[in-house]
């Protein structure tokens, strides 16, 4: 049985464009996939720590020499590299700040690049042979041609992650201008219309 994780990281509820995308990406998705089972990981209900020097301290020991305190610290790290291990395909759903992923969603990143769990020691990526699929609102558009392009340094992050963990197989759906929406001047149904049949292929896949 097919199983979708995916990892919400906008605050704004209803409101949010992503997560729109995310529920058609979702209902396309289970038509694909009778049967399919849907993981879902959200952020903002998910007291997620930034790396701090007990959790390091952890993460730079062995683990059969781990203390109690240590196994405690790891153990929403754990649960997370776990959720991602038993997933066939990933789909993180993010808007962009400022350029980048929110910090959120570089936290749960910071979580699951474990060696030894997700990352090889030898630095080569452990999570092979899953889909990854990038559900991305923007308020500008970085697509080719765009004289902001070199500012997508969301997409490429994202990219350069989950290639190194192992995940080759990215899809991006590029929300670009989705600010039209936010300012009055396209409905939410009509901005996501535009972006159906890319949802659709990499919902399909």
């Amino acid at each position: 049985m097919p199983r979708l994780l995916v990892i919400e990281t906008s605050p704004r509820g209803d409101h949010s464009i992503s997560r729109h995308m995310t529920r058609r990406f979702v209902a396309e998705w289970r038509a694909s996939h009778p049967g399919g089972e849907v993981v879902e990981r959200d952020l903002m209900e998910t007291e997620l720590p930034f790396v701090t020097a007990p959790w390091l301290q952890a993460y730079f020991t062995p683990p059969e020499q781990h203390s109690p305190a240590m196994k405690d610290v790891l153990r929403l790290s754990d649960a997370l590299v776990a959720e991602l291990l038993a997933a066939d395909h990933l789909v993180i759903a993010t808007p962009v700040y400022n350029y980048n992923v929110p910090a959120a969603l570089k936290a749960w990143v910071d979580h699951i690049v474990r060696k030894g769990l997700t990352l090889g020691h030898d630095g080569q990526g452990l999570v092979t042979g899953k889909k990854a699929t990038v559900l991305l609102a923007s308020g500008g558009v970085y697509t080719e041609g765009s004289p902001i392009r070199d500012r997508d340094i969301a997409t490429r992050y994202l990219r350069l992650i989950l290639n190194v963990i192992g995940m080759t197989d990215v899809t991006v759906v590029a929300g670009g201008g989705a600010k039209v929406v936010d300012l009055g001047r396209e409905t939410m149904d009509g901005f996501l219309a535009r972006l159906e049949p890319d949802i659709e292929r990499a919902a399909a896949s």
